[in-house]
């Protein structure tokens, strides 16, 4: 290892996308049909911010903003590779732990999701996929990468809009997820 390769700072993907990308596929796919209120061009702006640079194309920035506009736990389950998260070691139980941590109904903020992962870490010794992709199923709909961690981060903040289609909380995922695994 060169002992300055820690020094350089992390690389970055430009950004191709603004609030206005947001508000047009929003329009496009029916979960808005008005010109955006103050409050949704604000999430707009900050959809496009934390999703545009983790997305190739605008196809791929339209499917990250249906992870938070369409769920259903029942059909997410179905898949086989939901089948392949569950048979992983704790995955069940990082459910479990998630549901009782996101109960109390307060809105999953960055700070409140970094604080529920360290609990998470530190409460079941659990790392990378095993922690990760059990949480990003049951929440964004589907396993991957860290992108989906900012998709669920819009969600609460999403679900206090009135969209056209009505958006599903954290808590309201976690609970319909748990309830559709038995």
């Amino acid at each position: 290892m060169l002992p300055d390769e820690h020094s350089e700072a992390p690389i970055v993907a430009a950004n191709p996308f603004t609030a206005k990308d947001v508000v047009a596929i929003l329009r496009e796919r029916g979960w808005l049909a008005a010109e955006p209120s103050p409050e949704q061009q604000a999430w707009c702006e900050r959809a496009a911010s934390m999703l545009g640079g983790h997305a190739a194309d605008r196809a791929a920035l339209t499917d990250l903003l249906g992870l938070v506009f369409q769920y259903d736990a029942r059909e997410i389950i179905s898949r086989v590779e939901s089948h392949v998260v569950f048979s992983r070691y704790a995955a069940r139980g990082v459910l479990r732990q998630v549901a009782l941590l996101l109960l109390d109904g307060a809105a999953l903020t960055s700070e409140r999701f970094k604080e529920i992962i360290a609990s998470l870490k530190d409460g079941m010794e659990l790392r990378g996929r095993e922690l990760f992709h059990p949480i990003r199923l049951a929440l964004a709909g589907r396993t991957g990468e860290g992108e989906l961690d900012r998709v669920i981060l819009l969600l609460d903040e999403a679900a206090a809009l009135s969209f056209t289609v009505p958006v599903k909380s954290a808590r309201a995922r976690i609970l319909e997820f748990c309830s559709a695994l038995d």
